[in-house]
């Protein structure tokens, strides 16, 4: 292909890219959690609505036994004559009960509501997940994704199912007072909201500016890089334990719990001042109260009717707390939610490969496989991977790609099936621009063996049939005898139906490497695409792996990377890589009569396999007295 043919297919595919500088309305969390309730909307803001219902009725109380007192205070002592007392304190009991209902109500329709917008926001991240391009896992290893989406999604279920209708409640409380307030002395209302005005702005304080804006961000981030420091340190233990390594090994996850200590308590020495006259604030409003109502007291021209509004006063204080308590828990989940909806959106936001639309769409005509001038960078990286590479896997043939670590020889091959694309140049298959066949059509031409494949919690059966889920248990058991299954299948007494990973069945590397590759073998793919399907070998496996792969590679087009050289003597063409580039092509014999990168890679690895221990080398190893001459040679 041509340059200015290459340079009119990528202007083409460019023009079919999704746009990612759209302008796009941002929401608030609430707004956004709102957005995947969908139906069910409606049910959280009814809820949140009877939350607030609850909060006028237990003010109702409050009001109800109010008049109780003034009654009795009025009649004081003949307390028979205080005919309306029974009847209004019926009514205080049967406003509680309803305040009772009513917040059941209340928090069974915000449960549900927020049952079904995690749900959503699962189904929603997992169908994104699904669309994202292969190379996306590689920066986002699963681990990760996992505790982000089921993180986050348990973090804003609490928000819905109960913070949302406790500040609510909360919000309705102080405007319902202060309505009531001026029905019976606005004075002592005024002296009672005074604290709610003082507590509420010394919280917007502590978590609106400084220290307090970003917090929630910094600590889920902090809590994450502890986590995996912990994690780490966990899995390596066996190694740490092996050499003697447990305080140096120590220290990096000691580092991350000194880095979280140290954020958690700056921000505490922050909020310190702010929480201090907070709390006073709102456990004192007894101490603007009480020198109010002695004033009032002085000029009053009735006694007993100021004596029942100041005990209302007293009432209604002692609601205060716990009010402004959900308050500032509500404030603090809406902090968090923020921050889960933000790490969300990181999944969310990630773009997909664009499709072939019906008109683009082309099928290959054959299964040769060619990088065209490809060049391709990882994100953030300082050079790219592959730089201006060409190189042809003519149908049926055998290519390897080798070179040393980082030379580019695994991203050229992931490039193949697209794991990502390439920002210049491009990769065919059978002459059609890989970014022009339908994703289902690619991945059907194409089977893939890693150093990391995957086996899943399941039989050994269902593991070899993922790769075609409509293949027969017959075919399964001749592509697990094709790969050299049969000892792995016949050493467990269900055979090719035993579970792995349960009651202690697990394969070794090798052993899960030929699973593998009777995955790939299977799916009968006319494509191949190996990469170092040896790494896990011992050499008895890698025997059988070898025997496998020449089976597999019988007229099929296969691209394969090795560090063993020896994997690869037998291939038709052997292109060689260094620092993202092709140095050197062509066969084994011919690329070792040349004095180039290959030839000193073989001749490396031919001193390697020759290499001895001397009694003396095992020795210091050891830790031992160094030995003399005489010692002998460890073979």
């Amino acid at each position: 292909m041509t340059s200015e043919a290459i340079a009119g297919n990528e202007a083409q595919h460019s023009s079919r890219q999704p746009a990612d500088n759209q302008p796009v309305r941002s929401k608030s969390s609430i707004g956004q959690l709102l957005d995947y309730a969908g139906s069910y909307r409606w049910l959280m803001v009814f809820g949140c609505a009877m939350s607030a219902v609850h909060a006028v009725l237990e003010m109702l109380v409050l009001i109800s036994m109010w008049f109780v007192v003034r009654d009795l205070l009025a009649v004081a002592p003949n307390w028979s004559k205080a005919a309306n007392a029974g009847q209004y304190a019926w009514w205080a009991m049967g406003f509680a009960a309803a305040a009772l209902v009513v917040y059941f109500v209340a928090l069974m329709c915000t449960h549900i509501a927020a049952f079904r917008t995690t749900a959503n926001i699962r189904k929603a991240c997992m169908r994104h997940v699904t669309t994202l391009p292969l190379g996306w896992f590689d920066a986002h290893p699963s681990g990760e994704t996992r505790r982000i989406i089921d993180g986050s999604v348990e973090e804003t279920h609490a928000v819905m199912a109960h913070r949302l209708p406790d500040l609510t409640a909360a919000a309705t409380t102080p405007i319902a007072f202060i309505i009531v307030a001026f029905i019976f002395d606005w004075r002592m209302g005024i002296a009672c909201i005074i604290p709610i005005i003082l507590s509420a702005t010394l919280m917007g304080i502590m978590m609106g500016t400084g220290a307090g804006r970003n917090f929630m961000t910094r600590y889920q981030s902090a809590l994450d890089t502890m986590n995996k420091a912990a994690v780490e340190y966990v899995r390596g233990i066996p190694v740490v334990k092996t050499f003697q390594q447990t305080v140096y090994s120590f220290r990096a996850f000691n580092a991350t719990i000194r880095d979280y200590r140290e954020m958690a308590y700056r921000y505490s020495m922050f909020c310190q001042p702010a929480q201090v006259a907070q709390l006073v604030a709102v456990n004192g409003t007894f101490a603007l109260l009480v020198p109010a109502s002695i004033l009032i007291a002085t000029n009053t021209s009735n006694f007993s009717v100021f004596l029942a509004d100041f005990l209302f006063y007293c009432l209604f204080s002692s609601i205060t707390v716990p009010m402004m308590t959900k308050v500032m828990y509500a404030s603090q989940s809406f902090m968090q939610a923020d921050d889960a909806m933000r790490r969300l959106s990181g999944i969310l936001s990630a773009k997909p490969l664009p499709q072939p639309d019906a008109a683009h769409a082309r099928t290959p005509n054959d299964n040769t496989v060619e990088l065209c001038n490809v060049t391709f960078s990882y994100d953030g990286a300082a050079q790219p991977a592959l730089d201006n590479v060409s190189l042809r896997v003519p149908e049926g043939a055998t290519v390897a790609l080798v070179g040393p670590s980082g030379s580019g020889k695994t991203t050229a091959a992931r490039l193949v099936p697209r794991f990502s694309d390439v920002q210049s140049g491009c990769v065919r298959i059978g002459g059609v621009d890989v970014r022009d066949i339908p994703e289902v059509e690619l991945m059907a031409r194409i089977a893939f063996v890693f150093q990391n494949d995957h086996l899943f919690a399941e039989s050994l059966l269902d593991n070899i049939r993922h790769a075609r889920p409509q293949a027969s248990r017959e075919e399964a058991l001749a592509a697990a005898h094709a790969a050299q299954c049969d000892d792995i299948i016949a050493k467990f007494p269900d055979g090719i139906d035993t579970m792995i990973g349960t009651d202690g069945v697990y394969l070794s590397g090798g052993e899960a490497q030929r699973i593998a590759l009777a995955r790939a073998i299977c799916k009968n793919a006319p494509i191949i695409v190996l990469d170092e399907a040896t790494a896990f070998a011992d050499p008895d496996n890698e025997a059988r792996i070898q025997t496998a792969l020449a089976h597999l590679a019988q007229g099929r087009t296969v691209l394969m990377i090795a560090h063993r050289l020896t994997t690869v003597r037998d291939a038709d063409n052997i292109i060689v890589l260094d620092q993202g580039r092709v140095v050197q092509q062509g066969t084994h014999d011919a690329l070792v009569a040349t004095d180039g990168l290959y030839a000193r890679m073989w001749r490396d690895y031919e001193t390697s396999v020759s290499w001895t221990m001397t009694g003396s080398v095992a020795g210091s190893i050891a830790g031992s007295q160094p030995v003399n001459e005489n010692d002998q040679e460890v073979r």
